[in-house]
């Protein structure tokens, strides 16, 4: 088979979370474990670090890599979803898996898989946890697919484990209260591994994980409560970090939101030189200046044009929007055009209730069957005042933003990871 053809053939034998939703959601360790016995426990090969959480995970998991891979270690990488390219979600040192590799998995182990009947997710981790043992890579930084305590990367045995923050997402699955969405989050705290909490503002999501970590003897570590001398500067664009031990650190990825992502990896980075790992100064500098050549990390706060300005992020849930929102009123600029879609299976109501009125929007839906159509998503945010005219596709809506802005308006694409996936490749 092609490439082309080996992709089709996964998301067909074995649909993707990402673009069908529930029907392609399998939770439980069952299926994983059964693979893992198939490729005799490739993950136990090499250090493995656990990141989970709401939002941020991916920026944490990358910038935690970067780290690593600037101290000389060989670092795997695992992610999802993917942007462009499902090599994305596989890294090593920064370079995705060989189209080859992926090729030949498939053909290989097709056979002895398909009677487990694993969901994309569980084979793909599973690819990614041999090839990483292949590759003979030092740690792999591991990062949550959906919740925890069920999620299939819930197999692997940590050195430690990172719990980004508690937001309303996916509560189909997960709860709806925070409380309940922490208690699948914590499902990752394990015996005896210490855990980095980034965020945790309401007091009965940090009684939910004191209470996890303390019933499994696992030390927990609030970033907020660590650090002497944080602070956080946003200026021209960039973040300038300052503690007392890592001063005057630059870095490279916009966002609001990744003051925390900020704060979370360096209270990871000194749990981890605790235990044993080098970890020079100069690697975490190198790490936060350079985290995206580095990773090849896209889509958080991006840049692609400048006159006028356009810019792209992945925020695509309550708790991230309001980042968002929050930067939006900080940019400066003439008139705001949004380019919007979500996906079909959320109460969306609140982010449509604290997106900025003052804008023209530009309402679409992404090339995947979860998405939300245009015209449903433009009658509901009618109702919050939003208003503006519905495209078929992604690339329709940011043409015709592009013809309505002047050079100093601003245009935003977001709203859902795979709206940013199908605008990136029109930028290249």
């Amino acid at each position: 088979m092609s490439y082309p053809e080996t992709l089709e053939y996964l998301y067909a034998q074995m649909p993707e979370y990402q673009r069908i939703g529930h029907l392609a959601y399998k939770p439980g360790l069952e299926n994983s474990h059964r693979l893992d016995t198939l490729f005799n426990h490739p993950h136990q090969r090499y250090r493995t670090i656990h990141v989970g959480g709401t939002n941020g995970k991916g920026s944490t998991s990358h910038l935690l890599a970067a780290i690593l891979g600037e101290s000389g270690y060989k670092v795997g990488l695992y992610t999802s979803p993917h942007l462009v390219d499902f090599r994305e979600r596989i890294r090593v040192n920064g370079e995705m898996v060989p189209e080859g590799y992926v090729i030949d998995f498939v053909e290989k182990y097709r056979d002895r898989v398909e009677p487990i009947m694993p969901s994309f997710f569980e084979l793909t981790m599973e690819m990614a946890f041999l090839y990483f043992a292949e590759q003979q890579v030092d740690v792999a930084v591991v990062e949550v697919g959906l919740g925890g305590r069920l999620d299939s990367t819930n197999i692997i045995s940590p050195d430690l484990c990172v719990i980004t923050n508690i937001g309303f997402d996916h509560m189909q699955y997960l709860g709806n209260t925070l409380p309940e969405i922490a208690a699948e989050k914590a499902g990752i705290i394990k015996s005896g591994v210490a855990v980095v909490i980034g965020e945790a503002e309401d007091e009965a999501v940090r009684e939910v994980f004191d209470t996890k970590a303390r019933s499994v003897g696992a030390p927990i570590l609030f970033a907020e409560r660590e650090l002497s001398g944080f602070s956080a500067d946003w200026n021209n664009d960039q973040w300038r970090i300052d503690t007392c031990e890592y001063p005057n650190l630059t870095y490279q990825l916009g966002g609001f939101a990744q003051e925390k992502n900020a704060r979370t990896v360096l209270t990871a980075v000194s749990e981890l030189k605790r235990q044993g790992y080098r970890i020079p100064e100069e690697a975490v500098y190198g790490g936060f200046a350079h985290v995206k050549e580095l990773t090849g990390l896209r889509g958080r706060w991006e840049l692609l044009q400048t006159r006028p300005r356009i810019i792209c992020d992945t925020g695509h849930n309550a708790h991230g929007i309001r980042y968002i929102v929050s930067q939006l009123q900080q940019e400066n600029y003439h008139r705001l055009h949004m380019v919007f879609g979500m996906v079909n299976d959320k109460d969306i109501t609140p982010v449509l209730a604290m997106l900025p009125r003052q804008a023209n929007y530009y309402f679409t839906r992404a090339s995947v069957e979860r998405a939300l159509d245009g015209e449903t998503l433009a009658q509901q945010a009618a109702a919050f005042g939003l208003q503006g005219d519905c495209y078929g596709g992604v690339a329709s809506a940011i043409e015709a933003a592009k013809e309505n802005a002047d050079e100093d308006d601003l245009i935003f694409i977001g709203g859902s990871s795979f709206i940013v996936a199908d605008a990136l490749p029109l930028f290249r």
